[in-house]
């Protein structure tokens, strides 16, 4: 299948072509740094690649797809794609013989889809100066799929950006990219932040900042439910910069939730200077939650209370 309207180049049938090799290696670090330039693979990523390398086109910004490969079945059972790759300033789709999308993908049952992509991360300077009211700040996570499900998680729930801090796992990495299923796409990330420059720069700009701790003194039942009563009772929100100690949580003010790594948690200093531990509750025998799924929950639990709350605003 060719696309419409657009001249097509003949069909890749060489696995062992240099640029099919070119491709394939942009699933090792070295590669994606060198070049600054990732893999998206499968429909759903490939998709989101387009649309948002469209949706920069129209408003003047940088590219995001660089190449488009896919087997003619991938095209047919996925119009859509075919459809969007044939848009203004969108590179065609090259064909390619499912051989050929076998060396260049990183997976053992390719989808017959690879787009490769620059670099989309953002300066944490311009996540603040947007005013966001809800963070997801991911601090030594290294397991790509923890990654990209709290991605996945904050997209959802409706977050402004996505930061991870150094030592934290490379969000480029084809697992990672995958679990994120196109959500990578849809709001800013910041790679490889300073935590303690971090956790000053979020006070700085009047974000709580809550440490998702199991351990933690403060219950995320109990916050959800003073959220709800000051509601009902048009109580304020109005609180201090960067959560001091002291002060009590407000689920509704703009946040900064902290997740920390998967075997060691939140570093203790970290956790002290957040001022604010608060605990998933955990009802039945499991000894713990999973980070990404701890994450999802806290995340949920103040995007609802942003939402129910229209006072909700960050100081001036």
């Amino acid at each position: 299948m060719s696309i419409s309207g657009r001249p097509q180049a003949p069909a890749m049938t060489n696995p062992r072509a240099d640029r099919v090799r070119e491709v394939a290696r942009l699933a090792g670090r070295p590669a994606r740094l060198k070049r600054g330039q990732f893999l998206a693979e499968g429909p759903q990523s490939v998709r989101e690649a387009l649309r948002l390398h469209a949706l920069r086109g129209a408003s003047g910004g940088q590219e995001v797809v660089t190449e488009l490969f896919a087997t003619g079945a991938a095209l047919e059972r996925n119009p859509d794609i075919a459809a969007l790759a044939d848009g203004p300033g969108l590179p065609t789709a090259r064909l390619v013989t499912d051989e050929v999308l076998a060396e260049m993908s990183s997976t053992v049952t390719p989808q017959g889809l690879i787009a490769v992509c620059r670099f989309i991360d953002v300066s944490l300077e311009s996540v603040l100066a947007a005013r966001p009211k809800l963070l997801a700040v991911l601090v030594e996570v290294r397991d790509p799929g923890n990654a990209g499900t709290i991605l996945r998680a904050a997209d959802s729930a409706g977050a402004d950006a996505v930061i991870l801090t150094a030592s934290s796992v490379d969000l480029y990495n084809p697992k990672a990219v995958r679990s994120t299923a196109g959500s990578l796409f849809h709001l800013p990330v910041v790679l490889g932040a300073d935590r303690d420059e971090l956790l000053a720069a979020l006070r700085e700009h009047y974000l709580t900042v809550l440490a998702a701790d199991g351990y933690g003194d403060v219950d995320l039942d109990a916050l959800q439910d003073e959220s709800s009563a000051r509601r009902l009772t048009g109580s304020g929100t109005a609180g201090t910069a960067g959560g001091a100690a002291g002060d009590r949580a407000r689920l509704e003010e703009p946040t900064a939730w902290l997740f920390g790594n998967e075997a060691q948690g939140l570093p203790a200093d970290l956790v002290e200077a957040a001022g604010h531990r608060v605990a998933v509750p955990i009802y039945g025998q499991a000894e713990s939650l999973n980070v990404g799924t701890a994450a999802t929950v806290c995340l949920y639990a103040s995007a609802r209370a942003q939402r129910r709350t229209p006072a909700n605003s960050s100081p001036a």
